[in-house]
């Protein structure tokens, strides 16, 4: 499948959706968006926000970008190439995106962000991103080889009296150097790690004890996964925490399969975190969900009614004070395909749920 067909099929969504709300147009402002409906462009300037600099607008027999002068020559040069959108710039200083907007098209609008005089369709517009192309998922292969490399290297180059902004900086230049965008990198060293579900770094310095945490994109895609490093043999306690928690891993990635309803699947993660020991873990983090072009698409609770789709992306993320197991997947109807993973330079653990064994990612002993 060649990128303008992926394209076309994803345009075909789009009008299929604004002839069943009986919407006029579409736009589109999120980086997201972009990305998914480019088949991978990037929108953004800063790395902070959602909204990109310029407005993709569907209609039913046309497509358009709306941007300004300083941004029109790279999205005509390196992000939509040939792809059959109709680009409309002005100068910077008189850049008037919703006057722009009313001489393409007039009627009822939908709008992936809140957006005077149209009507916020944005969750309807991300359930159209949410089965993956296999074009997508080969570019996803590629984010999860490149952050899986990023966080092992990191894991296996810290040493003891680095601090956690310094193991930060090393995991994020890893990911940038790869062409990937870092978007989280929680770091948290000796009893942080214990006290803190999200563990922005500070100038802690590591003494023998490390988790990291990294969550990078490319393409539009996100990829996430958390790592263990001990310098010396963790404790036994240590061990065991580990353990039960990537056994409530598998549980939750084996448990995602196509057709099962989310709120059944978290309901089993919480009665492993029982089996395992530690029946009440789960009410101190949330344990992850859906992802894809969004770092969570929605959260895995126990009222979420969603149905896990064939080729929809997931990210679950049981934490256990101490430790903590993540990586990224794609749901198959053979199982989960792990995108992230422990790879052959990172010691794994054979966990059994229910017949079926995974290999996650162990404590990594220096």
């Amino acid at each position: 499948m060649t990128r303008l067909e992926e394209v076309q099929i994803k345009l075909d969504r789009l009008r299929g959706f604004l002839a069943e709300g009986e919407l006029d147009a579409a736009v589109l402002a999120t980086r997201a968006n972009f990305a998914w409906l480019t088949a991978g462009g990037s929108s953004h300037v800063g790395l902070g926000g959602e909204r990109g600099v310029c407005w993709l607008v569907v209609t039913a027999d046309g497509q358009h970008l709306l941007t300004n002068n300083i941004e029109v020559g790279r999205f005509e040069d390196e992000e939509l190439d040939d792809l059959p959108f109709e680009v409309h710039s002005v100068q910077w200083d008189i850049e008037d995106r919703p006057e722009m907007l009313r001489r393409i098209v007039n009627g009822r609008l939908g709008a992936d962000t809140p957006m005077p005089g149209a009507e916020d369709v944005g969750d309807a517009i991300a359930r159209l991103r949410w089965v993956l192309l296999e074009p997508e998922i080969e570019r996803y292969r590629e984010v999860g080889a490149l952050a899986t490399r990023a966080i092992t290297e990191t894991g296996h180059e810290i040493e003891p009296g680095m601090t956690e902004h310094e193991i930060a900086g090393l995991l994020m230049g890893k990911a940038m150097a790869a062409g990937a965008q870092p978007v989280v990198a929680l770091i948290a060293v000796e009893e942080r790690a214990y006290r803190y579900r999200h563990p922005i770094p500070t100038d802690r310095r590591l003494e023998s004890y490390v988790m990291l945490v990294l969550g990078v994109s490319k393409h539009g895609l996100g990829i996430s996964a958390t790592r263990m490093v001990h310098f010396g043999e963790p404790a036994a306690e240590l061990r065991d925490r580990h353990l039960a928690c990537c056994r409530v891993d598998a549980c939750l990635n084996l448990e995602t399969r196509p057709g099962a309803i989310v709120s059944d699947v978290f309901r089993r993660a919480i009665d492993a975190y029982a089996a395992s020991g530690y029946p009440d873990q789960w009410r101190l983090h949330h344990q992850g969900g859906a992802t894809g072009y969004a770092a969570r698409d929605y959260k895995g609770t126990l009222t979420c009614n969603e149905m896990v789709l064939a080729n929809q992306a997931f990210a679950w993320n049981p934490s256990i004070a101490g430790t903590k197991s993540e990586d990224t997947i794609i749901v198959r109807d053979g199982g989960p395909e792990f995108l992230s993973g422990p790879g052959d330079a990172w010691p794994t653990l054979e966990v059994t749920y229910e017949g079926t064994t995974l290999q996650r990612a162990d404590i990594l002993v220096r």
